[in-house]
C-alpha cells in the first residue's frame, strides 16, 4: 500500500489527543462542576449520555476515515498500455572547419544549430539520435524521446570537438544506417546536415543503398552559392586567421547544393537549404510530419489504483449516523 500524501497523517496527532480525553470520566462529570446539584439535576434529566457519548466516537472514528480518505491511499495495480507513433530519425552533423563560414550568419554551425534545435522541439514521439563527423564519425547521442537531453547535446556541438579534420560523409551515412537498422520495423530518417564537402565521394551509392534499407535520406545544405572564406583562431593570440591551401591561398568554401541534392534524390528524400532567410526548420518539419508514422513502441506499465473512494464513503456513514443519533431523551 502507499499513500499519495502520507503529511496528512500529522492530523491523527490531534485526533489521538482527542480520544483520549474521551476516556477519561463521562462529559456528566465534567460540566459545571461547582454548580447546585439542582440545577444538575435539571439541565441533565433529559439528555441520553449513552448517545451523546456514541456520538462523539462515530464523529472521531468519521474524522479518521475522512483523514485516511485524503491521504490517497493506493494499493493493488492498474495496468496501462503505452503507444508512440513516430519515426527514429538520426542527424548527422558535419563539424568540419568548414561550418565555421560566416556566409551564412553568425556561422553555419550556429545557423544550423539554431534551425535543428527548433526543430526537434516541435517533434512529438519521434526518437531523435545525433551523429557528429568531420573526418571521422561519431554517435553523440542514442535514439531517444528525450528532447532537452538532445537539445542540450545539440548546444554543445562545436567544430573542435573532432580533432580529425576533413569531411567524411560517407562514414556518417554508415553509422547512421547501423543506429536505425536495428528495428526492422521503424520508419527511419537521415538528415544529413553539412555545407557539402565530401573528401571520400562515396555517399551517393550509400544513399541508395540505405533507402533500398528503408532508410530515407533528406538532405540540408548550409552555406550560399558565393561561398565564404574558413576562419581559424591563432594560438599564439586572438587575431583571426583564414584556411589556405598547400600553396597559400585563401580557402572559398562554397555549398555543393549538386551533391547533396543528389544524395537526396538517391536516398528518396528532399533537399533543404538553411540561409539567411527566416525560420528554415518549418519545410523540414512539414515534411518529417507528412511521414506516415507507425507505432514504434508499445509497453505495458502499472501503477497503485487510488482506493480512497470507500474510505470517504465510511466517514460519511459515520457522520451520517452521529448527526441523526437523537442525544435527548424520548
Amino acid at each position: 500500500m502507499n499513500f499519495s500524501n502520507p503529511w496528512l497523517f500529522l492530523l491523527l496527532i490531534p485526533l489521538l489527543v482527542q480520544f483520549i480525553l474521551e476516556l477519561y470520566p463521562n462529559f456528566k462529570k465534567d460540566i459545571f462542576p461547582y454548580a447546585n446539584q439542582n440545577i444538575k439535576d435539571i439541565n441533565y434529566k433529559n439528555i441520553n449520555f449513552r448517545n451523546q457519548k456514541t456520538v462523539r466516537y462515530l464523529i472521531l472514528f468519521g474524522i479518521f476515515c475522512l483523514i485516511l480518505s485524503t491521504a490517497g491511499p493506493q494499493f493493488g495495480a492498474k495496468v496501462k498500455k503505452v503507444e508512440r507513433q513516430g519515426v527514429d530519425l538520426v542527424i548527422a552533423f558535419d563539424t568540419s572547419i568548414s561550418m565555421n563560414a560566416s556566409d551564412v550568419k553568425p556561422s553555419r554551425i550556429e545557423k544550423a544549430k539554431y534551425e535543428i534545435g527548433k526543430l526537434i522541439q516541435k517533434l512529438k514521439g519521434d526518437r531523435v539520435s545525433i551523429i557528429v563527423f568531420a573526418g571521422t564519425s561519431h554517435l553523440y547521442l542514442p535514439l531517444t524521446t528525450d528532447y532537452e537531453a538532445a537539445l542540450l547535446f545539440l548546444s554543445a556541438i562545436d567544430t573542435e570537438m573532432i580533432p580529425n579534420q576533413g569531411t567524411s560523409i560517407s562514414s556518417a551515412m554508415e553509422l547512421a544506417i547501423a543506429t536505425v537498422k536495428k528495428d526492422q520495423n521503424n520508419f527511419k530518417v537521415m538528415l544529413l546536415v553539412t555545407d557539402g564537402e565530401d573528401h571520400e565521394g562515396n555517399a551517393i551509392n550509400l544513399a541508395k543503398k540505405a533507402y533500398e534499407a528503408g532508410v530515407e535520406i533528406h538532405t540540408i545544405g548550409v552555406g550560399s552559392k558565393i561561398g565564404s572564406l574558413i576562419p581559424m583562431k591563432q594560438k599564439q593570440n586572438d587575431d583571426i586567421e583564414y584556411k589556405r591551401d598547400k600553396n597559400g591561398k585563401l580557402i572559398n568554401s562554397i555549398l555543393n547544393i549538386k551533391m547533396l541534392e543528389d544524395i537526396a534524390i538517391a536516398g528518396g528524400g528532399r533537399f533543404f537549404h538553411f540561409s539567411n532567410e527566416g525560420d528554415n526548420y518549418s519545410d523540414l518539419n512539414n515534411a518529417i510530419d507528412a511521414m506516415e508514422k507507425r507505432q514504434i513502441n508499445s509497453h505495458e506499465y502499472s501503477q497503485f489504483e487510488e482506493r480512497f473512494q470507500p474510505l470517504a464513503f465510511i466517514s460519511f456513514l459515520f457522520f451520517f449516523i452521529a448527526f441523526s443519533l437523537p442525544t435527548r431523551k424520548l
